[in-house]
């Protein structure tokens, strides 16, 4: 199969993840008003969830620091907004991603220097120093109390953030649409091959002379940059920013969401995002003293039973069913 029948299959399938994207945003706004903010945390998490699938699942770098990054990109905007008078969304949102990408660069000189085990300590290091950092700093953070006075301006001067989320809902679907998209080109593109290439065999790749740390440094910077988006979004959506969003908890939990999804799968990333949330939020509500219980146990069955995720165990279930309808 050439290069352009390859493209034109990819155009085709983007095509088609927008039109689901989009109709299900329709559908989640008609039919759910009232948890349209959920959403949007659901969506902000799901592009740091994307940005952990770029360094881990397509490059091989092991990380669970990547909250740092996304609490870099939250607390750069709500700077921007509350000291600086920063209001444009827009901008705000620019100024997060900026922050996502310079904290990726700064991780990755010190993640990188390390293989493995020594690698996840190295992330759990630079995630710790970040929130320390930002506890320290209280008078531009706003320390354990969190940063308030965001007040973010109406989108485009027309669209004002109300209290039932619905501006902020919108933006975030778009971000997300234009981000996955852009980030599908990339791991198509040589580049993104060449990740791949690292992920499976660095010794190989480098023996031939490509550059594999340079490389390395790249995607994180690029992951910085997603993360730095989700974080800038959430602050944008809550017009607060506490110390959560550099939590060491919340690096594995999305983590787990990404094995939960599947890796090396940005639709992974999505679903396993999304399945995450809702199924955690649905049982705290039901059962709230024992919904951790019943997350674990999901956890386990996902890991014993489809061990490369949903987005595996379902192209598995689809392989079957093909299989036996021709046979």
């Amino acid at each position: 199969m050439n290069t352009i029948s390859l493209w034109r299959r990819g155009f085709k399938g983007d095509l088609i993840t927008i039109a689901v994207m989009v109709t299900l945003a329709v559908i989640c706004f008609h039919f759910m008003p009232s948890n349209l903010s959920f959403f949007t945390r659901i969506i902000a998490i799901m592009l740091l969830v994307l940005a952990i699938d770029l360094v881990t699942g397509f490059t091989g770098i092991a990380t669970l620091g990547h909250a740092a990054l996304y609490g870099a990109g939250a607390y750069a905007a709500g700077i921007a907004a509350a000291k600086f008078g920063i209001n444009d969304p827009v901008l705000m949102l620019l100024v997060g991603i900026v922050a996502g990408a310079l904290m990726g660069l700064l991780s990755s000189l010190v993640i990188l220097r390390g293989h493995g085990l020594s690698q996840l300590v190295l992330s759990i290091a630079v995630v710790q120093l970040a929130r320390e950092a930002a506890n320290r700093f209280s008078t531009w953070t706003g320390g354990s109390d969190g940063l308030a006075g965001i007040s973010p301006a109406p989108l485009f001067g027309m669209w004002r953030f109300d209290l039932w989320g619905r501006t902020s809902y919108w933006l975030a679907v778009a971000l997300l649409i234009v981000t996955f998209i852009t980030l599908r080109q990339i791991i198509r593109s040589p580049f993104g091959k060449l990740c791949q290439a690292i992920r499976q065999d660095p010794v190989r790749v480098r023996a031939m002379g490509a550059p594999v740390y340079l490389t390395q440094v790249k995607m994180y910077v690029i992951s910085g940059a997603v993360a730095g988006l989700g974080g800038a979004l959430s602050a944008v959506a809550t017009k607060v920013v506490g110390l959560d969003s550099l939590s060491f908890e919340l690096s594995a939990e999305a983590v787990v969401m990404l094995v939960l999804g599947g890796t090396a799968n940005l639709y992974g990333a999505l679903i396993g995002s999304a399945v995450f949330m809702w199924f955690e939020h649905t049982m705290s509500t039901i059962n709230p003293y024992h919904w951790l219980t019943i997350v674990g146990a999901l956890l386990v069955a996902i890991v014993l039973f489809a061990p490369r995720g949903l987005t595996g165990l379902a192209e598995s279930l689809w392989a079957r069913l093909m299989k036996g309808a021709f046979k």
